[in-house]
């Protein structure tokens, strides 16, 4: 496995060879420190520890502080990433280069957070009427019976908080890797609003790009 920790920018479009348009996401990846890692003897399984977004000293407890040994500055964002694919030293950062070769991703973040909402938006419930003197126009309606069992049921869809909810986009396509200005184009929308701190993944389901050959070369 092969991941790092970004920041999402915004999103933007670009030409490929054909001149059409793709539409991408720009992920900012900062300097990703090695803090530590877990290994099979100790810990049971084998993973790497990274840390992003340096912060002071002054605004991290000791339980935490502790974890960056050996004069490392501490680290706002921490993740592990298990069965770590390409070399890494303890104390030393990874950059995009480390998916250099890599066509697909995985993308997760917290989406949107929306507040409370009714389920016309939450749900896509269509409504009740539009026309004069009806008074249901986005009320949800009965949700329960009258008769046995006179319940709710677990799981009806109602009104309630909407957004700010793990997520995890699947194999999306990264299509450009900028290792001057450490940033990744990624193909289509990944969750959370602008600067919001998101986990690139090699993904799990896809692998390269396979190139269909012409018919005279299959002749």
């Amino acid at each position: 496995m092969v991941g790092l920790i970004g920041k999402k920018i915004g999103m933007t479009q670009v030409f490929d060879e054909s001149g059409n348009i793709i539409p991408v996401t720009v992920v900012a990846v900062p300097q990703n420190v090695v803090i530590g890692e877990r290994n099979t003897e100790k810990n049971g399984y084998d993973a790497v520890i990274l840390g992003a977004f340096e912060q002071k000293e002054s605004r991290v407890i000791k339980p935490v502080k502790g974890q960056f040994k050996d004069g490392l500055t501490p680290q706002k964002v921490m993740i592990e990433i298990r069965d770590f694919e390409k070399e890494y030293e303890i104390g030393k950062a990874l950059t995009v280069d480390v998916f250099q070769g890599i066509d697909f991703i995985d993308v997760r973040g917290v989406t949107k957070g929306k507040g409370y909402q009714g389920v016309m938006k939450r749900h896509g419930f269509s409504g009740g009427r539009k026309t004069h003197g009806s008074k249901f126009h986005r009320a949800q309606g009965s949700t329960g019976s009258s008769s046995f069992p006179s319940r709710v049921f677990k799981g009806l869809k109602m009104a309630g908080r909407m957004g700010g909810a793990a997520m995890k986009v699947q194999n999306l396509r990264l299509v450009k890797i900028d290792t001057e200005k450490n940033t990744l184009l990624i193909k289509g929308a990944i969750p959370g609003p602008k600067n919001a701190t998101v986990v690139i993944l090699k993904a799990k389901k896809k692998g390269h790009i396979t190139v269909k050959k012409s018919s005279e070369e299959n002749n």
